[in-house]
């Protein structure tokens, strides 16, 4: 039986593509890559060797819930930016927290509304301020939703190493 080895990339749409391109590239520090030759509105951006980001422009709703996580080397300068941005988004997932795995994890919203999760590496360094700000809350996010279906661990983590 065939195998899925990886995400090569994900699509996000957007409805204006020189703002969004802006947030990827100004605010998460994307690369810009070029795309094919397709004959609508698209941008691709290099997360690593081996994955990207696509936005490509459409008249499309966002998800409320659905989102991609991208994981960064910064998490506290990224935090106090998408708070002075007005992005940070704790409706959907509740506030900004520390995992059981020891990653920080928030939800923003880039210009197009689409849901974007910040996750750091776990035990990363992080500004004790962020602990302290009323977007912190500690603990798993509860939905009172009281469904427990689905595997689920102590030790689960975002970063698995083979």
């Amino acid at each position: 039986m065939a195998k899925a080895l990886k995400i090569n990339h994900v699509t996000l749409i957007v409805d204006n593509l020189e703002k969004a391109g802006a947030f990827y590239t100004q605010e998460l520090g994307l690369e810009p890559l070029p795309a094919f030759q397709f004959d609508y509105p698209v941008m691709f951006f290099r997360f690593n060797d081996e994955q990207q980001l696509h936005i490509s422009e459409w008249d499309d709703q966002t998800s409320f819930r659905g989102h991609i996580c991208v994981q960064v080397d910064d998490f506290s300068s990224i935090f106090f930016r998408m708070k002075a941005l007005n992005a940070i988004d704790i409706n959907p997932w509740g506030k900004v927290r520390k995992l059981p795995d020891g990653a920080m994890q928030m939800f923003v919203r880039d210009p197009a509304g689409n849901l974007v999760e910040i996750s750091s590496i776990p035990g990363s360094e992080v500004d004790e301020q962020i602990f302290k700000d009323e977007l912190y809350e500690e603990g798993l996010y509860v939905s009172n939703r009281n469904d427990y279906r689905g595997l689920k661990s102590d030790n689960a983590t975002l970063y698995h190493k083979k």
